[in-house]
């Protein structure tokens, strides 16, 4: 029979967060590997917070509800506390009971900023990184390393010369313009018009994130105010070993990678993948005084690419084996009667002996 709309709720409830989650969910298995890392971190903790005052957030569950932002991509702390409020299961991850209240955002802001000052972030992924079963999955021989751009949050309007205080453009700002004064316009935030105006990082800064560069990643593209994120990654299942934050500029990605590289532990040889932007002589000659083997994407568009000229054996045996020629004469084994795209085309009285094993004749 058909059951009956009728919505009442009960005045007790009995059921935790804990028996709403599946045991099979996967954060189950990253709660455990989180709690053993913050457990860890326990006397950074407490010399971080003094011993009187108001207490503030715990910081594991500021660090638990830090992870939910990024596994669910949450794109502000605003809407990451509202989902708290009504989502039983990151209630459940984060330490929460049923009938918590949650916290302000500010708060939170505040409080992981606490957290990021004194370098949290980093000493959470290393604790995570030396758990045993975390090393299991690790890869000690082969590593890939990337950037990318973070847009920052800052309007392009706050982008203003660096010696101007009045909120114009002073005539020796060093731009290579005129001066152009903003129109007047009715409004805390009137329109700008950029037109004819150069700016460059060197006379102009942003007034609300100093820290933020004006940068383009490729030749066509807008520049945008943005920061530079890195992470060096192992090959066998794609984990973040390593990760920094730097200011965008043309050579942000290749220092940032040396630098992830020196804070790995290990001294034996180590492979590092990368695309043609990490292609340059500085850089190949950086890895190899550090015991790492390049495997960098050739940059061949506008210059000779630095692991073209190298000396090293592994990549004259690659030049080698790229030139078919001097194979002739062996023996090659063919699937089928097609020639490979790479084989040279066959000359009248060549002297050299296929092997079709399909068709059973030489």
């Amino acid at each position: 029979m058909r059951g009956s709309d009728i919505q009442t709720a009960g005045l007790f409830s009995y059921v935790s967060c804990e028996a709403r989650v599946p045991s099979s969910h996967p954060l189950r298995a990253i709660r455990a590997i989180v709690d053993e890392a913050l457990d860890v971190l326990c006397p950074d903790f407490e010399a971080m917070y003094s011993g009187i005052g108001r207490p503030s957030i715990p910081p594991e569950k500021l660090l638990r509800a830090l992870l939910l932002q990024a596994f669910y991509t949450i794109r502000s702390e605003r809407q990451l506390m509202e989902q708290m409020d009504y989502n039983l299961l990151f209630r459940w991850f984060v330490g929460l009971a049923m009938d918590a209240p949650i916290w302000d955002v500010t708060v939170f802001t505040k409080n992981r900023e606490r957290l990021l000052a004194g370098d949290i972030a980093a000493k959470f992924l290393a604790a995570l990184l030396s758990q045993p079963r975390v090393k299991a999955l690790l890869s000690d021989e082969h590593f890939s390393v990337d950037g990318t751009l973070i847009e920052a949050w800052a309007s392009m309007k706050s982008f203003k010369p660096k010696d101007d205080t009045d909120g114009g453009n002073p005539d020796d700002s060093g731009s290579g313009a005129e001066a152009k004064q903003p129109p007047k316009a009715a409004g805390r935030n009137p329109e700008r018009d950029f037109h004819g105006e150069k700016r460059s990082n060197a006379t102009h800064a942003s007034t609300t994130d100093p820290d933020a560069r004006l940068y383009k990643k490729a030749r066509g593209q807008a520049a945008k105010l943005c920061h530079m994120g890195h992470v060096t990654m192992e090959n066998r299942n794609g984990l973040v070993v390593a990760a920094t934050l730097t200011q965008a500029s043309g050579t942000a990605e290749r220092e940032a990678a040396l630098d992830m590289l020196g804070r790995m532990d290990g001294r034996h040889r180590i492979t590092l993948a990368a695309d043609k932007a990490y292609d340059t002589a500085a850089f190949v000659a950086a890895l190899r005084d550090i015991k790492v083997t390049p495997h960098v994407a050739q940059n061949t568009a506008n210059r000779r690419s630095a692991i073209e000229r190298s000396n090293h054996p592994s990549f004259r045996l690659r030049r080698q084996s790229a030139h078919p020629q001097a194979h002739r004469r062996s023996v090659r084994l063919g699937q089928d009667k097609r020639r490979n795209a790479q084989d040279p085309p066959s000359r009248k009285g060549s002297r050299r002996l296929d092997v079709h094993p399909d068709s059973h004749r030489l």
